[in-house]
């Protein structure tokens, strides 16, 4: 299998463990990475636009449908009167963390037939092609938000 394949098929992989990890909370996959995203900090919504790659018209109903559901908020931008940022509500921070650590494990079980240095070398291999290609921060790693002792980290 070529590379092209196997990457296209490996995102059909993690896209359909979004899709069951959502409805099993009653959420869409967009809302599952939409509040993934915003685990990490609020952001404005044209910068969100840009990390989930949605245009505006389709990032407004993906917000309103959230905020609907009581999983984010529109506040105020403290750097730009005009402009709102989009936050996790108390709820939507709940649930992003345990829709976060249920895909979390469901993603890493893809990989569970393979040895630990594979595993480690598959890391590290996608680990580079994300930021030599300068990817987002969509979904944190282990160590990213994580206490500086944090073994590993």
């Amino acid at each position: 299998m070529g590379i092209a394949t196997a990457l296209v098929r490996s995102a059909f992989l993690v896209n359909a463990v979004y899709a069951d990890s959502g409805r099993e909370h009653g959420i869409t996959a967009q809302q599952g990475q939409l509040l993934c995203v915003l685990m990490l900090k609020p952001y404005g919504m044209r910068e969100l636009g840009t990390v989930l790659g949605l245009a505006k018209s389709s990032l407004t109903g993906l917000v309103d449908r959230s905020v609907q559901r009581g999983l984010v908020c529109r506040e105020a931008d403290p750097e730009d009167g005009r402009a709102v940022r989009v936050a996790l509500t108390g709820a939507g921070s709940k649930l992003a963390e345990v829709f976060y650590e249920e895909t979390s494990r469901r993603v890493e079980a893809l990989a569970d037939g393979v040895d630990a240095p594979d595993r480690a070398l598959l890391a590290a291999l996608l680990g580079r092609l994300v930021l030599d290609n300068k990817v987002p921060v969509v979904f944190r790693g282990p160590c990213e938000n994580a206490p500086t002792d944090t073994p590993g980290c």
